[in-house]
């Protein structure tokens, strides 16, 4: 960002008021609950202050959305695409200053959060051409003149709750599909990150009315984990899509389950990368240190364990530490830093209390961690990344710290050991290999390999393209966003049986014979 760049003219740009009604549908604002202030991590000043939804304004938005689910679920899937694609349009025209909202607000850097609304941009694409392809298919039946084929409708309100580290592009991900779908959404956001959202309501909310759609296809209501609960436990809510923690995801699923309902859950990583003797030292390193660094190792994807094969082990500490040497902190829109603050004082204190566990549980702490402070450092959020060589089975180890600590874990003998080691956790995000053996790569990707959603080969755990789906197995959820056929979620699946004969032939060859 320029220096004579205020943070007032961003908001300015896309339309949000430094005093902000938290609620909305088509252009309307309203708000009775709490107050919510947003923080900048960067430097600690007060961005804009929310007054939230509470329990009333829940029920009007929830009712708005029913309301316009009824129209716009008529609309034939290839509009609903085309309005999609003036969402992406509308994107592109203000990336510069949602990318910069995005860093002030959260504290990523800005070509990450360039990056971020670059995804908006690419999901939205994606779904443009996704509206002439929802296929279902044909079948022959045991019957004679009987035809079977199977179809997709849409659900009705998806509920979405996204968390603070990609303030805008999960929300993308999630209302891109369900529009094509023909689905409505209503959207709780991070309490951390309330201005991205009412700049994202705004930017949809100006193509609904140009194209004259119903208010409530898209609808926003920020609050704390009290409205988290209602639309987990609201019958009216068709599918929950929730990113966030374990602990969260657990709650959600545990509410949602308990009336039978659809749940959509990205939550914790606990990711790793196979460096074996056969890597590229040189390509492992830089694909190392952006994913544990980048986001301040705020990503579900961060790279958190690399497993190390033991020839191999003091070369690569010894070339991640040149690599650490060379890792700039600092205010993330200054576009020579890599690495900006951590959120807040909560996550700072969450960071120095995991390294005093590192050494408490025998870990080594090979390049030192600690706060930073100076005059290049704003507010009192900025933290040095942190490698340490430890077990994998330490308890530290075992969950997800979200920090930019990375853990380094020797494993000897064969690939299978060091798979082993990935997999000795609870989480099932992201994986990769780094290898330049066949073998080695091949055995990784298979049936024996990792148990991650996510399993990538000579490529980081970071950075995931939306054509492919996204999520993870075990304390990661089960979930998939994004590409690939993740939008059979978003609709039910019905199969259809025609009986274009005069019989009434059973299926299984059974007789029930009437004298009619």
């Amino acid at each position: 960002m320029k220096k004579n760049k205020k943070v007032e003219d961003i908001l300015k740009k896309l339309g949000v008021s430094k005093n902000q009604k938290g609620c909305s549908y088509g252009g309307k604002w309203f708000g009775s609950g709490q107050i919510i202030k947003s923080y900048s991590p960067v430097d600690n000043s007060l961005i804009g202050t929310i007054q939230a939804g509470n329990k009333k304004d829940y029920e009007k938005v929830i009712n708005e959305a029913q309301n316009a689910f009824l129209n716009f679920r008529d609309i034939p899937a290839p509009e609903r695409g085309n309005l999609v694609r003036l969402l992406g349009n509308k994107i592109r025209e203000n990336k510069t200053e949602l990318g910069e909202l995005v860093s002030w607000e959260m504290g990523k850097s800005l070509q990450e959060g360039l990056g971020e609304v670059q995804e908006m941009i690419d999901i939205c694409d994606f779904a443009v051409g996704l509206s002439r392809q929802l296929y279902g298919l044909t079948m022959h039946s045991e019957r004679p003149n009987h035809r079977m084929y199977e179809q997709y409708h849409p659900l009705g309100i998806v509920g979405i709750i996204s968390a603070f580290n990609f303030p805008v592009a999960v929300w993308s991900w999630n209302v891109s599909l369900a529009w094509i779908c023909g689905n409505v959404c209503v959207w709780k956001p991070s309490e951390k990150t309330p201005l991205c959202s009412i700049a994202c309501q705004n930017l949809i909310s100006q193509v609904l009315k140009e194209n004259k759609i119903s208010n409530g296809v898209s609808c926003l209501i920020n609050g704390d984990k009290n409205i988290g609960e209602l639309m987990s436990d609201d019958t009216r809510i068709n599918l929950l899509s929730a990113t966030g923690s374990t602990k969260m995801g657990k709650d959600v699923a545990k509410r949602v389950g308990s009336r039978l309902g659809k749940t959509l859950l990205e939550l914790g990583g606990n990711n790793a990368v196979i460096i074996t003797e056969n890597a590229d030292i040189k390509h492992a390193i830089s694909n190392i240190v952006f994913g544990a660094v980048g986001t301040c190792g705020q990503r579900c994807t961060s790279t958190r364990r690399v497993i190390i094969h033991e020839s191999i082990l003091d070369n690569v500490k010894n070339e991640l530490k040149k690599g650490y040497k060379q890792i700039k902190i600092g205010n993330p829109l200054d576009e020579s830093n890599h690495m900006g603050p951590l959120i807040d004082k909560d996550a700072v204190n969450q960071y120095l209390n995991a390294l005093q566990e590192i050494v408490k549980q025998g870990g080594k702490i090979i390049v030192e961690g600690g706060t930073l402070k100076g005059n290049n450092y704003q507010s009192d959020n900025y933290v040095k990344p942190v490698i340490a060589e430890i077990k994998n089975s330490a308890q530290i180890v075992q969950k997800e710290t979200f920090a930019p600590i990375l853990y380094l874990i020797k494993y000897k003998g064969e690939v299978e050991n060091a798979i082993k080691l990935m997999n000795d956790v609870k989480q099932g995000l992201s994986s990769a290999i780094l290898t330049q053996n066949l073998k080695e790569s091949e055995k990784f990707l298979s049936h024996r390999g990792s148990d991650c959603g996510i399993a990538n080969v000579n490529i980081g755990t970071s950075g995931a393209e939306i054509g492919g789906a996204f999520g993870g197995e075990k304390e990661t959820g089960g979930g998939r966003e994004s590409g690939s056929d993740a939008w059979k979620v978003y609709m039910r699946r019905q199969t259809n049986t025609i009986n274009y004969s005069s019989d009434i032939p059973l299926a299984q060859g059974i007789n029930f014979n009437l004298d009619i």
